[in-house]
């Protein structure tokens, strides 16, 4: 059984692997969530620990003797291992090309809100803030989302094709944390990219994620990547 680790208490970076093993149905525990209360102590003391190949912060699976880091590399190897994205080697890499650009763009909106230092408070940078997210808002979310429209346009329902893979249950979660952060501007935007909201409604209704995104394992946006800050919205 798979171990993830990630920080309690938000979806985060870990929400990603973590749609991928509950829609593959594979065994794992999540185990700082598992700690409850004590899950930060967990989380840091088992980061602690001696690695031959350390992590350098959550998410991170241990499989076996492997500790894999990095969510996009722990797509890629369920992806592979469980069947969540093609079997050849050109589909299972442009899975992977996708979801490093869907890293890109999680990037991008966590820092609207954290655009000058990662240990400064959002309070501390709030004019740097509304100026990022203004650029954020205006040319790079309808940039990126265009630009899985464009894919979806020539492959059809799902981005590798013929079924879905790992890269459109990490599209969904991306859609997801923007209408949280942002949803005035992905209201009056939506329409312009019709694919790529068809795909988000699909895996919402995907059978296999019903048991957990009507679960109390699926944790709300809060004040993890996406966090909504109604200047930062736009009028």
């Amino acid at each position: 059984m798979y171990e993830l680790w990630y920080w309690p208490g938000i979806p985060g970076r870990g929400e990603f692997p973590r749609l991928a093993l509950e829609a593959g149905k594979i065994p794992y525990r999540d185990m700082a969530v598992e700690a409850g209360e004590e899950g930060y102590k967990a989380l840091a003391k088992n980061m602690g620990l001696e690695r031959a190949t350390p992590p350098y912060a959550p998410p991170y699976l241990i499989a076996g003797e492997m500790v894999i880091g990095q969510s996009a590399n722990i797509l890629l190897y369920l992806g592979e291992k469980h069947g969540l994205a093609p079997q050849d080697q050109a589909g299972r890499l442009w899975v992977h090309q996708v979801q490093l650009t869907i890293a890109d763009m999680v990037t991008e909106a966590h820092d609207t809100h954290h655009p000058v230092s990662y240990s400064a408070y959002y309070e501390d940078q709030k004019v740097e803030a509304k100026r990022r997210a203004e650029d954020f808002r205006d040319c790079r979310i309808p940039k990126y989302l265009a630009w899985f429209e464009r894919i979806l346009a020539r492959r059809g329902d799902w981005l590798a094709g013929g079924r879905w893979s790992y890269a459109d249950l990490s599209l969904f979660q991306l859609i997801e944390g923007l209408n949280f952060a942002f949803p005035r501007r992905m209201a009056r935007i939506g329409s312009d990219t019709p694919r790529v909201l068809a795909l988000h409604e699909a895996v919402k209704r995907l059978p296999e994620l019903q048991d957990y995104l009507s679960s109390e394992r699926r944790q709300p946006f809060s004040h993890g990547i996406f966090r909504h800050y109604p200047e930062l919205d736009g009028d």
